[in-house]
Order: structure tokens, then C-alpha cells, then sequence
């Protein structure tokens, strides 16, 4: 690897605070600012509450469906650069298994399956919940399937609770 990439993943700032941490809060934020004030965000909560609705409105839905998948991949590109320098190399299954744990941080955090409802602040609070079940089940020595069992389980208990809460305000299946 180049000189210095391993900052990005291993690096501290005054001794102190990783790297990754102060990379991902500064991402957190502007996630925050471009979904709560910018039009690419309103109109990203509109696509995913009712593509059809969004477009009828004269949204240009194909271009902000481009640029949200295009800004995932950019997130994503950043994350594996960062796992990457972290770990010394490339590794192509590196993240296998992170998706289970994104989906349901993001789920558990009430972002509903059926879309339109959602925030990155429940995200986040999501992804600790998940983060604390993880490292205390390494703690506690379980082996890593029964860890993705609990997990799969909590991740099935809370799409079924956000779908009894859509049932009892008559919302659709």
C-alpha cells in the first residue's frame, strides 16, 4: 500500500480519536444536512415513500434515483477504502456480512421495509444497538453463526413489529 493510506483506517488524531470515527461522523452530518435541507432529500424521502406519487409531482425521478444510488456507491467506495487500509490489503469478501448487520440496524433503528418513513438519527441509534449486541456476544465467546442467527432473529421481530404497526393504523401489508 502507498505511504500514509494506512491513516485512513489505523490513524488516530492527538493520540486519541480514530480516524474511521471522525470519517464517519463527517459523513453522518452530511447525510443529515443534504436528507433534512436540500432538495435531493426531500425528494429521496418522496421516492421512497411513493415512486409513482414523486414523479406524477414532475419529479425527475430517473436523475435522483442516479445520483442516490451514485452517492451509496460513493459512501461504499469510501468504507472499502477505509476497511482496506485498516486491515493492510484488499480483500474481496471483507464486508461479507455487514449487510445483515446495516439492514437491520437501520430497521431496528424504525426505518419501515414498505418506505416512507425513516431517519438517520434512529439509523445510528439502530447500528449501536447492533454494534453492543455483536461485541458483547464476541465477549461472551458465541461462535459467529449463532451470532448471525440472533441477529437474523431480532431483524425478523422487528420487521414483524413494524408490520403489526402498519396494520393497526390500517396501513397496507
Amino acid at each position: 500500500m502507498a505511504d500514509g493510506f494506512e491513516i485512513l483506517g489505523q490513524g488516530r488524531i492527538w493520540g486519541v480519536v480514530p480516524v474511521p470515527t471522525i470519517a464517519t461522523l463527517g459523513l453522518y452530518v452530511i447525510g443529515v444536512f443534504v436528507l433534512l435541507r436540500t432538495r435531493l432529500g426531500r425528494y429521496t424521502v418522496s421516492i421512497g415513500s411513493n415512486e409513482q406519487a414523486t414523479k406524477v409531482s414532475g419529479v425527475n425521478v430517473p436523475l435522483y434515483l442516479i445520483l442516490i444510488y451514485g452517492l451509496s456507491g460513493v459512501t461504499a467506495g469510501i468504507a472499502g477504502l477505509t476497511e482496506a487500509s485498516r486491515i493492510g490489503s484488499g480483500q474481496p469478501a471483507g464486508g461479507v456480512g455487514y449487510e445483515l448487520d446495516s439492514i437491520a440496524a437501520v430497521v431496528i433503528g424504525g426505518t419501515s421495509l414498505f418506505g416512507g418513513q425513516g431517519s438517520l438519527i434512529a439509523s445510528w441509534i439502530g447500528a449501536l444497538i447492533i454494534a453492543t449486541l455483536r461485541n458483547g456476544l464476541n465477549v461472551l465467546g458465541v461462535y459467529a453463526f449463532w451470532q448471525l442467527v440472533a441477529i437474523g432473529a431480532i431483524l425478523i421481530a422487528a420487521v414483524y413489529i413494524d408490520n403489526w404497526r402498519r396494520l393497526r393504523r390500517g396501513g397496507e401489508q
